[in-house]
């Protein structure tokens, strides 16, 4: 796995290149939500917990929409490594339709059934009153956040990641000043408490969607087309690609619903478990972000490559993000505990909750390294050469005959402590990382899916900037 790692400095700058932009988005926006966490911290464990509970919904909406955005975006890579702009555009359609109209049905069950839908998690009246004044107003947000991703996607895949990462920041900047402003009050404003952090998630979002949008047409990017260029694909070409970018979808649903559940069962334990779950799930948030940019950034080189016809050397690439991981995850995970005390710092909370926080961040700094390994793998390898199928299969298998029946064992019939149910439902990470390197080895993973621009009639495109 070392011979020729090191001997190619075209692919590392390339690498650079795509990950840093990527990375500084998913940092500004984790940093956003930790910082989001640390403004509500300030109310009480009743807020917090009604913030992560409230935004369950949108964790649902975000994953869905990253499913069906990363699995077109697969599609996107693969056409601009064989330098067929058309069908680039045609997904972007596809996958702006298909994302507008899940974020809309989220919206509507959010608004309408706000009670129901945080009963399911808690029983503490105070949490779910606090809850449903946040997600009534948090709600709008998701159909701007779809076209947001889905641009965003498709910018990347084709080599343009630092438009998405400018408007990212400019309007999660804004989310904090909204957020900070409205949640105590100030500059002669009314204290909103959880409301302001949700009036300032949807300014954030808004200004998101508009600026993507500006910029994208402005600059006259690759995927700045006419919305007769969007939405020429027929039924055969939907149908086509929606085989393969679909598993992609219910593969995070599956994953987002497990969450879900976990997230039940540490609600069950107490307020102040799941009070420490969303504080803990922020800081790992941050963790990762050079692992997302590295995972996103791998899946559009990769995809490229096998669009180009050069499988073997998507093979190698995969090789060299593995090892990449790996190694990166073995520090981050060190530091991310090193930190924790300093962190807590930072929220008003008991002492309990506060010791839940630092026994799950030293599990998580033992673990990190196999959770990487996860992402580079699936999101980074297996899902950018179209073998989503299998990664469909794998995460099913293992969270839901792993994760989740560990959880409810732990949480709900042996009664442990929230930060031992943590560590039980790790187990699957293991299950998923001997497969998943298993099927990468064997190369079964690498599909060519730039056949299906068969099945419409082909335009002129355009050459591809990224190799």
């Amino acid at each position: 796995m070392f011979k020729n790692l090191f001997n190619d400095p075209k692919f590392y700058k390339t690498l650079f290149q795509l990950a840093l932009p990527i990375t500084v988005q998913y940092f500004i926006s984790s940093s956003i939500s930790l910082v989001g966490v640390m403004m509500v911290g300030q109310l009480g464990e009743v807020s917090i917990a009604a913030l992560g509970l409230g935004n369950q919904i949108f964790f649902l909406v975000s994953l869905l929409i990253f499913g069906l955005s990363s699995g077109y975006a697969i599609f996107a890579a693969q056409f601009w490594g064989a330098n067929d702009l058309p069908n680039v555009r045609r997904v972007l359609g596809i996958c702006l339709t298909l994302g507008m109209i899940a974020a809309g049905i989220f919206t509507l069950a959010a608004v309408l059934l706000p009670h129901p839908i945080l009963s399911i998690y808690t029983k503490d009246p105070e949490v779910i009153r606090e809850g449903v004044q946040y997600l009534r107003i948090a709600a709008f947000s998701y159909v701007p956040y779809a076209l947001s991703m889905a641009f965003a996607f498709m910018h990347r895949s084709t080599g343009q990641v630092r438009l998405p990462m400018f408007v990212s920041a400019i309007s999660l900047l804004l989310s904090v000043l909204v957020s900070y402003l409205l949640i105590f009050g100030h500059l002669g404003l009314p204290a909103l408490g959880v409301r302001g952090a949700a009036v300032g998630m949807l300014f954030a979002r808004l200004v998101e969607a508009a600026g993507m949008l500006s910029l994208t047409y402005l600059k006259r990017t690759a995927i700045a087309a006419s919305p007769k260029e969007l939405f020429s694909f027929n039924l055969p070409f939907l149908t086509q690609t929606l085989s393969t970018a679909m598993p992609a979808v219910l593969n995070e649903m599956a994953w987002s619903f497990a969450v879900t559940t976990y997230n039940i069962v540490y609600a069950r334990i107490g307020t102040e478990s799941i009070a420490a779950i969303n504080i803990t799930t922020t800081i790992e948030e941050m963790a990762f972000v050079v692992f997302f940019g590295l995972a996103n950034a791998g899946a559009i080189i990769i995809g490229n490559t096998i669009g180009a016809g050069e499988q073997e050397k998507a093979f190698t690439y995969g090789k060299r993000y593995i090892l990449i991981g790996i190694a990166g995850a073995l520090v981050f995970g060190q530091l991310t505990s090193l930190s924790s005390r300093w962190i807590l710092n930072f929220y008003n909370i008991s002492p309990t909750a506060a010791d839940y926080v630092r026994n799950i961040l030293l599990i998580f700094s033992f673990i990190m390294w196999i959770k990487v390994f996860n992402l580079m793998l699936i999101v980074g390898i297996l899902r950018s050469g179209g073998d989503t199928r299998f990664t469909l299969l794998l995460e099913m298998s293992a969270i839901w005959g792993i994760g989740v029946p560990m959880a409810v064992l732990g949480g709900l019939v042996l009664h442990l402590e929230v930060y031992w149910v943590y560590l039980m439902v790790i187990s699957e990470e293991l299950v998923k990382a001997f497969f998943g390197y298993r099927r990468f080895r064997s190369r079964k993973w690498v599909h060519n899916l730039t056949v299906v621009s068969q099945v419409v009639e082909p335009l002129p495109a355009a050459p591809s900037q990224v190799n």
